[in-house]
């Protein structure tokens, strides 16, 4: 996993910038002090500190431990329809009248599932038209985001059997046109990676799905957090972007941001265009576009 190196006036504070910039939390962390702060005349400090973080690997659970587990999760197969259960392989080729909703809660699968459910969960959910499509033929059917969110829950829950992973998957509606998944649980830090670069490819790979499973044309779009990360990305994309502003209108000098994924451009325009005075445009071709706050004209 890839090493970033941070700075700040204590450990804590380069500590925090590396935390934000992998977007995990301390426990999914591991790090190495490069510097430390020295104390110099009347107790005041010198230097800063530096230091150097990734995501900690994740150990693997011991043979006996995942052995016992696969015996309870085949053993909870038979519970009631309340209560969660470990999918077996041949689920992962069940019609998509037989899966709950994608505006319903689906528990993520266990580490005992086999590691070759991701391919299966991946030309899985999908049913009708759609699903002859898949096998060779066409349609004109609608894909709204609601059917495309239903297949990407699909990929995930097959993705996190292939971790080992357990977590809870939720979609909601944000509004017509869009739907938000929500990956919640422990260990997850491998799926965000540095800037979360994991996630983005994670959200590539699922779109994918969708495009072969569904290769009508498409309505809406769907978005996936995992971790709250995007969540916590977004407001402090927002808090920077007032910031940034403030000094623009004082100075009356354009600032342009790092290039950044259409995603986060979009919360800084968005932002940005919500305040008076300043006006934003992009500029740079991808991956290396970036957004310009600038004074609006008088």
């Amino acid at each position: 996993m890839e090493w970033v190196e941070t700075t700040g006036k204590t450990l804590e504070e380069a500590k925090e910038a590396a935390l934000h910039e992998l977007g995990v939390d301390e426990h999914d962390a591991e790090f190495e002090v490069v510097d430390e702060p020295r104390a110099g005349l009347f107790g005041r400090l010198r230097g800063e500190a530096r230091v150097r973080a990734r995501v900690a690997p994740r150990q693997q659970r011991p043979k006996q431990e995942r052995r016992e587990r696969r015996r309870r999760e085949g053993s909870s197969q038979g519970a009631g329809p309340g209560e969660a259960r470990a999918r077996p392989a041949s689920a992962a080729v069940a019609p998509a009248a037989q899966r709950p909703p994608a505006a319903a809660t689906h528990p993520g699968p266990g580490a005992g599932q086999p590691a070759s459910v991701p391919a299966a969960a991946a030309t899985s959910g999908a049913s009708g038209p759609r699903a002859a499509a898949a096998e060779g033929g066409t349609t004109d059917d609608v894909v709204t985001a609601q059917d495309q969110a239903e297949l990407m829950v699909g990929f995930l829950e097959g993705l996190l059997a292939a971790f080992g992973a357990t977590a809870e998957i939720t979609s909601r509606d944000i509004d017509d046109e869009t739907v938000e998944i929500e990956v919640l649980g422990e260990d997850l830090g491998l799926l965000i990676g540095p800037k979360g670069q994991t996630l983005q490819a994670v959200h590539d790979l699922a779109r994918t799905v969708v495009q072969r499973r569904a290769p009508g044309p498409h309505q809406g779009r769907v978005r996936i957090d995992i971790g709250g990360y995007r969540l916590h990305r977004r407001q402090a994309l927002e808090r920077f972007t007032r910031q940034l502003a403030e000094e623009v209108q004082r100075s009356g000098v354009p600032k342009a941001l790092e290039p950044m994924a259409a995603v986060d451009r979009k919360v800084v325009h968005d932002t940005a265009n919500g305040l008076d005075g300043v006006v934003t445009s992009s500029e740079g071709e991808e991956p290396r576009r970036r957004v310009v706050i600038a004074p609006a004209a008088s």
